[in-house]
């Protein structure tokens, strides 16, 4: 069997270590060509000795130095700078790109891999989040696939595998509902960063988690999937089901409805992307129906999330406002998690940015960069407002 030949971006973060368990786990499947990373160079340097890939890549270039020296004994490239990330995703040799980046950094890098045709294994959800349509038509015009690795866009590609685009009515996106799940808006004026880091199914990165919390999470998931599947806005609905079981759903025309069901671990999903179109055995635990009697669902609560209903807003305007709605949300979170912000207010400014940045209906990729700084800056000053307006103190 030829080896799989693939380039991790991200490979420090949660997706990036879970990835690489399961590379690990099939050495006679996969090669590691590319490794990167943000700034964590000691776990990059780690990753690099056990995997030794061709080149890697640390972002932040005051890391440089380090990673060089600790790998100056073996035939690893080392490169730096996000610059460096489109170089690689690019080499001849890589097979197969695993995007797993936090943000919208990954767009650029992403691009670039279905410029060269390369199959996409895409964790990042900003980059269909912030150039959907862009990003679409380029794998189009250039025959790159790309694969879901989110769990819930997993189920949904694993649920129409074998059917028909045109029969499906509806899909389903299932959501935890994160741990402030039936609380109302009274109940979260005063949250910390430190109880909605606590996700009572998975384990995740920080922003990740806060997104989780605010269904942020599930507004991304939205826009994602209208983009991935080529779905209207009111063919996407969201579904509160705690147990995590049920990883989402689609219902046909005939009314008939097929899911995904199994045991919340990303490594399913991540191994489904990276094997396509086999499926290949593991040791992964098993769902078993006698440890679960009961499975639920409920209606996502899109008035005490606003967050939710802010995702289904920008994608029904299109155009930018999804990514003005993404940059602002990265803003927001990143001043939660300082204690700059409190967490009902991060919808507000997410709400005043969508309201003060300019609707471009069809832009250009240099329209989307400037929309995502612009609305940053804007986002930053609404924040610095809140500060004031909430009470909130470092």
């Amino acid at each position: 069997m030829e080896k799989k030949s693939i380039a991790v971006l991200g490979a420090t973060g949660s997706i990036g270590t879970q990835a690489l368990e399961v590379i690990r786990a099939h050495p006679d499947r996969f090669a590691v060509h590319a490794l990167t990373a943000g700034s964590n160079a000691d776990l990059l340097i780690a990753q690099a000795l056990e995997f030794r890939p061709c080149v890697v890549v640390i972002a932040d270039p005051d890391k440089y130095k380090q990673v060089q020296t600790a790998l100056a004994g073996t035939a690893i490239n080392v490169l730096a700078g996000n610059e460096a990330l489109e170089e690689v995703v690019q080499h001849k040799e890589v097979d197969t790109v695993l995007c797993a980046l936090v943000g919208s950094v990954g767009l650029r890098s992403t691009l670039a891999a279905i410029e060269a045709g390369k199959t996409i294994a895409l964790a990042n959800k900003e980059t269909l989040v912030v150039a959907g349509a862009l990003v679409m038509d380029l794998a189009a015009r250039k025959g790159a696939r790309i694969l879901p690795v989110d769990s819930e866009h997993s189920a949904i590609f694993q649920c129409l595998a074998g059917e028909q685009a045109q029969q499906v009515d509806k899909i389903y996106l299932t959501a935890s509902g994160g741990p402030f799940r039936g609380k109302r808006r009274a109940d979260l004026s005063a949250v910390t960063a430190e109880q909605a880091l606590r996700h009572p199914n998975w384990v995740m990165g920080a922003k990740i988690t806060i997104d989780s919390a605010s269904l942020m999470n599930k507004g991304l998931e939205v826009i994602e999937a209208k983009w991935l599947f080529d779905l209207d806005v009111s063919q996407i609905d969201v579904v509160v089901h705690p147990q995590s079981i049920v990883h989402s759903l689609v219902q046909f025309k005939d009314g008939s409805i097929k899911a995904q069901l199994g045991l919340p671990d990303m490594k399913l999903p991540i191994q489904y992307a990276l094997t396509y179109p086999d499926r290949v055995e593991n040791t992964f635990p098993r769902f078993d129906f006698a440890d679960f009697s009961t499975l639920t669902f409920e209606r996502a609560d899109r008035d005490t999330f606003r967050n939710l209903e802010l995702a289904y807003r920008a994608l029904a305007m299109g155009g930018n406002m999804p990514c003005i709605l993404n940059a602002a949300n990265e803003v927001v979170v990143a001043a939660f998690l300082k204690g700059e912000t409190g967490f009902l207010a991060m919808s507000d400014v997410i709400e005043e940015t969508l309201a003060a940045v300019t609707l471009i209906q069809r832009p250009t990729l240099a329209d989307y960069e400037s929309t995502d700084q612009y609305s940053r800056i804007i986002a930053r000053e609404l924040v610095t407002k809140s500060k004031k307006i909430y009470h909130i103190e470092k």
